[in-house]
């Protein structure tokens, strides 16, 4: 892995076991394929989640774009859609995230979804291979733009 602050190697059989691991899901998250649905038929290029905290009703947003399917508009739709149901089904007061500040394409692509900037954590990640800061984000329904397609979707008929 380049970046993303691995400090040691790891072999590909831990990475298909941690990702395994991570698409059985548990109660405390929401899980989501992201398919690309330009292609025929449409395409799964990744998934996002919100692991949540029930006590306080947040939850940690977490994308996986395939590196081909970025700047194309995919990670914001999908971002959306899952704040949408955070928002308006799972009925959460906020989602979070951390990203790592050189990456302004993923910044750029959380506010256009709905994300606004909130602070920064100081050195505390790492950029091919150079020490690196990172930004919080976060979103709340009040500030969340509507109508929610999710609920649509869901009841048309609301």
């Amino acid at each position: 892995m380049v970046g993303y602050g691995r400090q040691t190697p790891d072999s590909l059989e831990n990475r298909r076991e941690g990702v395994q691991h991570q698409a059985r899901g548990t109660d405390d998250q929401l899980r989501f394929t992201v398919y690309d649905i330009t292609t025929t038929p449409p395409t799964p290029v990744g998934t996002t989640a919100v692991l949540i905290d029930h006590h306080v009703r947040t939850g940690e947003f977490i994308i996986q774009l395939n590196p081909s399917s970025r700047g194309k508009g995919i990670g914001t739709e999908a971002t959306r859609l899952t704040l949408d149901y955070a928002f308006h089904i799972s009925n959460l007061r906020c989602v979070y995230l951390s990203v790592l500040t050189p990456n302004t394409g993923a910044i750029r692509a959380y506010e256009k979804a709905g994300f606004r900037k909130i602070g920064e954590r100081r050195q505390s990640g790492y950029w091919l291979g150079q020490s690196a800061d990172e930004t919080l984000m976060d979103a709340i329904p009040a500030e969340f733009p509507g109508p929610s397609l999710v609920r649509q979707l869901v009841n048309p008929d609301s």
